[in-house]
């Protein structure tokens, strides 16, 4: 089994080199570059299978970097931020990333969350949700109005246009579709769709699902206060 390239985009010396170190003991091919420009070159040539990219790195920042490289592929982003409360992190998740990671980090956190990531992008069954909605059975063909969902196909279309998702969109969409009218809260998306087993930070699901609403329709997902998200069915 071939190697799980890693990009790695830290302008630390010191972090950069411990933390390439690190992943490639557990197995990770790394290309570790110190600025943004440099990374964006790296991931253009070499294509990576996940990119983690430090929010404040000279030349091209982190969030821009990300919104370059989401222009160009739904490859994995984590995103690494020395604050948790920081503008940055919610920044990186609009701008398209898929988790972050706070800094100072410890090693072994990093290659889970990681190795989460890279489960569920590669799990093309969705996030294990079962049953279907609109009496369809065992339809791959879910429809909610003008929204028709291919589970199978990993497709969807809005008016008979078909709609970009990013994998972990997509995962949150399949989420909601598998129980139409049901609020799921943000603890279960974060458990079913990020792979979290320990609590993580729900802003991770707000602005993806703030993201998912942009492209199926702002009405479609409902906020139910306290609780978390519902599809309308």
């Amino acid at each position: 089994m071939a190697e799980t390239h890693v990009l790695f985009v830290e302008d630390d010396d010191v972090i950069r080199e411990a933390t390439q170190l690190a992943l490639e003991r557990d197995g990770f091919r790394v290309t570790a570059m110190p600025d943004g420009l440099s990374g964006l070159e790296a991931f253009r040539s070499n294509r990576p299978d996940i990119a983690l990219l430090d929010v404040m790195v000279p030349g091209l920042d982190g969030v821009s970097l990300c919104r370059r490289i989401r222009d160009e592929s739904t490859v994995p982003v984590i995103m690494l931020s020395a604050r948790a409360d920081s503008i940055d992190v919610v920044l990186g998740l609009e701008a398209g990333a898929d988790d972050y990671v706070t800094k100072p980090f410890d090693g072994a956190v990093l290659v889970a969350r990681i190795r989460a990531v890279l489960r569920r992008f590669g799990h093309a069954g969705g996030p294990g949700g079962q049953g279907h909605a609109n009496g369809q059975g065992d339809s791959p063909l879910l429809s909610f109005g003008d929204l028709e969902v291919d589970t199978e196909g990993m497709e969807v279309r809005k008016d008979g246009t078909p709609v970009a998702l990013t994998p972990t969109e997509m995962r949150l969409l399949l989420e909601f579709s598998a129980a139409p009218g049901t609020v799921l809260s943000r603890d279960r998306l974060l458990e079913r769709v990020w792979d979290y087993g320990w609590g993580g930070d729900t802003r991770v699901v707000d602005v993806h699902v703030q993201r998912l609403r942009t492209k199926i329709g702002q009405d479609r997902i409902e906020t139910v206060r306290g609780f978390g998200y519902k599809l309308k069915a």
